[in-house]
């Protein structure tokens, strides 16, 4: 009986001795989870996200190194390269997965941007052309607009705007190509979720000459962590040019509202290297 009795209150000792130990190594108790961001609502339900929004570290450069043609020119003058990081988020090397062919066509338009002899060899961007899907998010402000059923989004450059749909329509004929392609949104909590088809391609994601074909298929998340920060990504799909699908992020920031001056590029100008000139300083964000 003695035995029975120390054996149980070793046993109890240990147990005490213990619990501390084991309290201690699943450290102190958590902090409940942040709630997520509770926005006003407009009148037919979706989060009010309207107002004019930049990129923190907006330019169309390039890609791989997130730089606008300010900085870049900058390097050109000072010799000093700098390291931007890459807008690509689903790898570690931080580069766009093409195919061989892919690559060799990219390396060559960037060899020959500088100093062009044939007009494709000239950015869309400095010809004037529409930037397109996804490169208008790294381009500088734009405003989003919530009219009932649909979120607008509209740029001072070119004049150019998206209306995204919310009511579950199908995309159009898939003989429809557009510069921006057909998007089609829904929202998932804070987040606008548009598909986007019907892209026609003539537009580049940069500067240097990163591109996609008429077959890319783009999965766009416009995730809005607050009333002043908002996160893009862009996930392509192209069979034909890349490897596998990969990811861009751009982060955006909430600016003032204040009316969009009017911005026009150089309609009919000829002289490629006056028109460039004018995105050194337009082409910049906030870094």
């Amino acid at each position: 009986m003695r035995l029975h009795q120390t054996t149980m209150a070793l046993g109890i000792g240990v147990a005490l001795l213990s619990l501390p130990a084991a309290l201690f190594g699943q450290g102190a108790v958590p902090e409940p989870p942040t709630a997520p961001w509770a926005p006003a609502r407009t009148p037919d339900g979706q989060p009010d996200v309207q107002g004019v929004w930049r990129p923190v570290d907006g330019g169309t450069q390039s890609l791989e190194r997130a730089m606008s043609s300010g900085e870049y020119f900058d390097e050109l003058a000072t010799g000093v390269r700098k390291d931007y990081p890459s807008r690509i988020i689903d790898s570690e090397d931080g580069h766009i997965p093409y195919q061989s062919w892919a690559a060799a066509l990219q390396q060559e338009l960037e060899a020959v941007y500088e100093n062009p002899t044939r007009p494709e060899h000239i950015d869309t961007q400095t010809r004037c052309l529409g930037p397109g899907v996804p490169r208008l998010y790294y381009f500088p402000r734009f405003r989003i607009l919530q009219p009932a059923g649909s979120v607008v989004f509209v740029w001072d450059q070119y004049h150019s705007f998206r209306v995204i749909p919310l009511d579950g329509r199908p995309h159009v004929s898939p003989r429809i190509k557009l510069w921006s392609g057909d998007g089609r949104g829904r929202w998932e909590g804070n987040t606008l979720v548009v598909d986007t088809t019907n892209l026609n391609a003539k537009s580049r994601l940069d500067v240097i000459g990163d591109f996609f074909s008429d077959q890319a298929h783009i999965l766009e998340r416009f995730i809005f962590i607050d009333g002043t920060t908002m996160h893009y990504e862009a996930t392509i799909t192209d069979p034909t040019v890349f490897t596998r699908p990969w990811t861009m992020q751009v982060v955006q920031r909430r600016e003032p509202d204040e009316e969009f001056w009017e911005y026009a590029c150089h309609e009919g100008e000829h002289d490629a290297a006056r028109t460039s000139s004018q995105f050194i300083d337009s082409d910049v964000g906030d870094r």
